[in-house]
């Protein structure tokens, strides 16, 4: 058995490995570069470029791709050999600065949400060198990837890394000149940490061949809820059975491979339920992991015979999927902003990181449920499994009354800074435990950290992590201007206690301690004035209020042209996603469906006939037969209804995205539960599709 240490990182072109094949003067420029956001030194591109091809080739990769993260969702790629002609006109194997640093694959098939016209075909890629290239591997071939942005030819962002490149970017700026504020000179660069725990179900790979909804969707458009599905609750944490060990075991064999470090596995709360939780990385890394991590269960699954599903509601009345995105702000120094310490200056820079916290969520708290948005997710906020739509934070008990205390003290003087200081020393030891975790909030404080609940198990980090990191810039770039604007001589630290004070006054309404699945809270949010987005079109529309469009463009994350663009790709997006299930159900109920409804009325009426035959009648014969008929005209009935929305033209790609939302949503509602309601009326032997107790207790 080799030891995790013989093969940790093995597909990547780690520091060390960078350090075997670069001189050391270029090494240096380019850990720069990684490690403090130093611009890249175009003059080492080529040697970089020529060692990466040399490791490549070592392990015996053919061919290299730029990888991105295009709008449409996922990533994309697109291989090209390293073969090239040399000065004779001979076959060599060549690998230039130019093809590291930048690519031109074809953008006319992206999503632009109008920025480009079909025929505006060039797009670029350019290197991200703060995230580590590695290996791809499908069979014998294997192909050198290098993280990317992706932009149009005149510049607009066509991706979702570009604009958590960016916010990072302002985040740290926003940070740093706060901490300079405060005289802290060690602070030269923010560092944003994320842990993004994945939730995923595992289903047999036959049985989902029997299931063309899933191949198809992603979930289940029909299907009733199991006799024993989740309600004993045996499966959460409970014993991991010997395939899905062994598959696990793969998975993270894989993921160990390519460097990332993914720490714990358990059962989740649904049957055929798992989850994955890696150790702590900078943001932009844990996000590119995260997209591996979902490419690699999927890759796993399948030579196992199985079939991974990330959709976030695969079952109804069945627990969904989502990805818990843990995130922390430090520094150069290792200082973590949300864990206070014995020192002065970071407790009030913990203060401040929680106050800038509270202060975006409360301008922008919208945006946070927008970049969770989609059709998948629709199905799950709000759910009794996930955090509802209505954006709030949970900061426990021994931080809320220290918030508290603050705001109640009549004059913030140089004894009460220091009382409060002192009050929060012990805070690293005392809030991981004193307070009790809020799984319904979205916003959770959790010991030195805030843990965001909302997003989906499909869903690529990078939108979340930009919303965090502007909302706090936001809040941050608040609190210096603050401080800078209040007069006299007092102490930075009393004018930076002073504004903290203001702000926990002028955010109390974000702040909620309590079940935020109770209807009660949904009243009371009302109340507060919360935003409470129930589906995607409407958390869309959150992204183009005036104050929104304007911050972003302030911070460089996204000008107005492209958020607008943004927007239309998502709601494009959701509008096909609603219109495949949608036509997909037709055609099942259509195709299979009724069929089966018709051969056990079929069964049914032969029987009563023979019966009559022998001078038997049976009431519930033709009970039954009724009642099979009815159910029969009323699935016809909704699938016809269901048919007829699909064709109608709804006006705008507002209108439309609304209409599906609404109206669509309510039809296949209401043929599903018709369906459904065959299902436990017609025989096993008719019905086409594998039914939600086979398909959860297939393990």
């Amino acid at each position: 058995m080799k030891s995790v240490h013989d093969y940790y990182g093995e597909l990547v072109f780690t520091k060390k490995v960078m350090e075997q094949h670069l001189s050391k003067s270029i090494y240096k420029k380019l850990v720069a570069t990684i490690d403090n956001l130093e611009p890249l030194d175009q003059s080492i591109a080529s040697e970089v470029a020529h060692a990466m091809k040399e490791w490549a080739l070592e392990n015996g990769a053919t061919h290299f791709t730029h990888w991105f993260q295009p709008q449409r969702g996922g990533t994309a790629q697109k291989h090209d050999s390293f073969i090239d002609y040399g000065d004779g006109g001979e076959i060599i194997e060549r690998f230039s600065a130019s093809q590291l640093v930048q690519s031109e694959p074809d953008a006319s098939s992206f999503p632009s949400g109008g920025i480009r016209s079909t025929f505006e075909a060039r797009g670029y890629t350019a290197w991200d060198p703060t995230s580590p290239v590695f290996l791809i591997e499908a069979g014998k071939t294997k192909t050198l990837v290098v993280p990317s942005v992706f932009l149009s030819w005149t510049g607009e962002v066509l991706d979702l890394k570009t604009p958590l490149l960016r916010s990072l970017t302002i985040l740290n700026e926003k940070v740093i000149s706060l901490q300079k504020l405060l005289g802290n000179k060690n602070a030269k660069r923010t560092k944003v940490f994320a842990g993004i725990e994945q939730e995923y179900f595992l289903l047999s790979k036959d049985l989902v061949a029997a299931r063309p909804d899933i191949t198809v969707t992603g979930r289940t458009l029909f299907g009733n809820k199991p006799a024993k599905g989740q309600q004993m609750e045996d499966h959460y944490f409970g014993h991991i059975k010997e395939n899905i060990l062994e598959f696990m075991e793969d998975v993270d064999h894989e993921l160990y491979r390519k460097g990332i470090p993914v720490k714990t596995r358990h059962n989740e709360v649904a049957p055929n339920q798992f989850e994955l939780a890696p150790l702590y990385q900078e943001a932009n890394l844990a996000i590119d992991n995260n997209l591996q991590t979902m490419e690699i269960l999927r890759k796993v699954a399948d030579k196992h015979n199985m079939v991974v599903v990330l959709h976030e509601k695969p079952f109804a009345g069945v627990n969904g999927s989502g990805k818990h995105f843990n995130w922390s702000i430090g520094d150069n120094t290792g200082a973590n902003y949300f864990e206070p310490s014995k020192s002065p200056i970071k407790n009030i820079s913990f203060l401040l990181a929680v106050s800038a916290v509270l202060f975006g969520v409360k301008k922008f708290g919208g945006i946070l449920r927008a970049s969770v948005a989609d059709a998948g997710n629709d199905h799950r906020l709000g759910a009794n499994e996930a955090p509802p739509a209505i954006m709030s934070v949970y900061l426990g008990e021994y931080i809320n009354d220290l918030l508290n205390s603050i705001e109640k003290a009549s004059v913030i003087n140089e004894k009460e800074v220091n009382e409060i200081t002192l009050g929060v020393q012990n805070l690293p030891k005392i809030s991981k435990d004193y307070s009790d975790r809020n799984r319904t909030s979205p916003v959770a404080f959790t010991g030195n950290k805030f843990e965001f609940r909302a997003m989906g198990s499909s869903a690529n980090p990078s939108e979340v992590g930009t919303a965090l990191n502007f909302i706090v810039a936001y809040g941050f770039d608040e609190i210096y201007k603050r401080i800078k604007a209040k007069k006299g001589d007092a102490d930075v630290k009393k004018k930076a206690l002073e504004v903290v004070k203001e702000i926990i006054s002028e955010t109390r309404d974000i702040r909620f301690e309590k079940n935020g699945y109770s209807e009660e809270w949904h009243k009371e949010a009302a109340n507060r004035g919360l935003p409470n987005a129930r589906n995607t079109p409407e958390a869309l529309k959150l992204f183009l209020n005036k104050d929104v469009i304007k911050a972003f463009s302030d911070f460089n994350i996204l000008n107005e042209r492209e958020l607008e663009a943004k927007i239309e790709i998502k709601l494009e997006s959701y509008i096909k996603t609603k219109e495949i299930e949608y036509k997909y159900a037709v055609k099942v109920v259509d195709s299979l469906i009724l069929p089966a409804v018709l051969k056990q009325i079929n069964v049914l009426a032969k029987t009563s006939k023979n019966l009559s035959k022998l001078n038997i009648k049976s009431e519930v014969f033709t009970k039954d037969i009724e009642a099979l008929v009815k159910l029969y005209e009323d699935i016809r009935k909704y699938c016809f209804e269901l048919g007829e929305f699909i064709s109608a033209k709804h006006g705008n790609l507002s209108t439309t995205s609304d209409k599906f939302a609404s109206e669509g949503v309510e039809i296949l509602a209401n043929l599903r539960s018709k369906v459904d309601e065959a299902e436990d009326v017609v025989s096993d032997e008719f019905w086409p599709m594998a039914s939600y107790q086979k398909l959860l207790n297939a393990f």
